[in-house]
This record gives C-alpha cells, sequence and structure tokens, in this order.
C-alpha cells in the first residue's frame, strides 16, 4: 500500500509540474532559458551594471576578455604566452575604449555604446561581460542587411563560472539596453559557425540566423605563441525584442 501511494503522490506531481508548466507558456509564449547549474549553482553577490565609459573597469575588463575569450578560443591555443597576452590585452584595451570609451556624440550618426560587467560587488572579481552598440550591419564586405541597430558583441564569462546562467544574464542586460533605454526593437550579433555553445545559447535565447559570411576572417592565437589571421565563417543573428516565442516565429520574414 506504500508503494503505491508513493507512486500516485509522484504522478501528482508531474501533473503539477506540466500544468505549471502550461500556464507559464500560455501567459507569456515563452519558455524559461535558465538551467539548474544557473538556479542552484550562481556566484553570490554578483551584480551587473553599465561601466558607463569608466575607464579603470574597462582596462579591468579587457585584461578578463582576453583571458576568458582568447583563452582556448576555438581552433586556437589552449594557452597563451606571455607575448600572445600582451599583444591581445593591448588591443583589447584599446578596443574597449573605442568601442565603449567616453566620446562625443555624432550629429549625423548613432553612436550609443555601452560594456555591461558582471562581477562580485564584495570583491569586485569580474565574472563576465558584453557589449552593445548601435552599428551599421553589414558583412566584411560591406553587403548584408543595410540596417543600423544595435549589436551585441564581446560576450564573454569566465571559464570556472560557466554553465550557471551569467551568460544569459549579460544578454538580457544588453537586450534591455537595446530596447528599454534605446528603443530599438531589435537586436544583432555576429558569432563564428564553427563556435558551437555560443550558437546554441543564442538560438536557445531566441536569436536567428540571418545570413552567413563565408569570407570573413578572426584572429587566432597558436600553440607556438604568434597570433594569426585566418579565414572563418560568420553568422549574423537577430531577434526580436519585447515580444514572446509566437511573435517571434512570426517575425522572421519582417
Amino acid at each position: 500500500m506504500r508503494t503505491i501511494h508513493q507512486k500516485i503522490l509522484f504522478l501528482q506531481f508531474i501533473i503539477l509540474q506540466h500544468a505549471a508548466f502550461l500556464i507559464f507558456n500560455v501567459q507569456s509564449f515563452s519558455p524559461p532559458t535558465l538551467g539548474l547549474g544557473a538556479i542552484f549553482f550562481r556566484p553570490k553577490n554578483i551584480v551587473i551594471l553599465p561601466n558607463q565609459g569608466q575607464d579603470t573597469e574597462l582596462i579591468d575588463a579587457a585584461k578578463f576578455f582576453t583571458a576568458a575569450f582568447w583563452t582556448g578560443k576555438v581552433g586556437g591555443a589552449t594557452k597563451l604566452s606571455e607575448k600572445q597576452i600582451k599583444y591581445l590585452s593591448n588591443s583589447q584595451i584599446a578596443e574597449f575604449r573605442k568601442r565603449y570609451g567616453v566620446k562625443l556624440m555624432s550629429k549625423t550618426q548613432d553612436r550609443r555604446s555601452e560594456l555591461v560587467v558582471c562581477k562580485n560587488q564584495l570583491s569586485n572579481e569580474i565574472y563576465g561581460c558584453a557589449g552593445i552598440e548601435v552599428s551599421d550591419i553589414k558583412t566584411s564586405a560591406g553587403s548584408g542587411l543595410k540596417v543600423c541597430a544595435p549589436l551585441m558583441s564581446n560576450l564573454a564569462v569566465g571559464r570556472q563560472f560557466r554553465r550557471r546562467g551569467i551568460a544569459e544574464l549579460l544578454v538580457k542586460a544588453t537586450e534591455d539596453i537595446a530596447l528599454k533605454e534605446w528603443g530599438y526593437k531589435e537586436c544583432y550579433l555576429y558569432v563564428e559557425k564553427r563556435n558551437v555553445p555560443a550558437l546554441k545559447l543564442y538560438k536557445k535565447l531566441g536569436y536567428q540566423v540571418q545570413w552567413e559570411d563565408e569570407n570573413a576572417t578572426t584572429l587566432v592565437p597558436t600553440a607556438q605563441g604568434n597570433v594569426v589571421t585566418r579565414p572563418t565563417v560568420i553568422l549574423c543573428m537577430r531577434k526580436v525584442l519585447g515580444v514572446g516565442l509566437f511573435e517571434r516565429i512570426f517575425s522572421r520574414s519582417s
């Protein structure tokens, strides 16, 4: 009798779970995206804030990005030499300053941009970062969609903090800036086709492939201690902001 009672309780639990899932989807049309790691193993005391052009934090974020993104990049070396670290770190600092540092606004071009940083609010240890900026969406050859829209880039999470929902939080933070602060209804990104984990994440979060650039190139740190330029395939992905799953499906042709 006890075994039968336990089975009945288990079936009731499963039914309630499915009912809750259906109610959630009917109301929001958007399935949950965070896994168990994000729920149970997310670091404590995390905060995600815009950098707002603070140069010291930009430098720290650029150095963090060098270690988190370039080390073990798909097709590259699993460990960086001191020469590679110095070159990539200096290049990243220059890029972050150019993209997200304090700049004068042009009267003819939208130059809004922001870097969001996820860190421990007590120790200031950086867990991840992501950038958002208004940019022309085009291929390496200059062709493409011919639109000016928010472009998310420079998403990186420290290796020891991955699979804990931080990437999802950073993407959401950049999307909120584009939608709620800048008033845009869509967001774009570029990703290498061979970067399967990143591609899987973006698809899960609602991004859809718009086109492929088969003539693109990328920097790759080699096991010999150099940084070389190699061919790659870049995917342009787009997401409609501020809508649920069904609306995004019907907006593919827009």
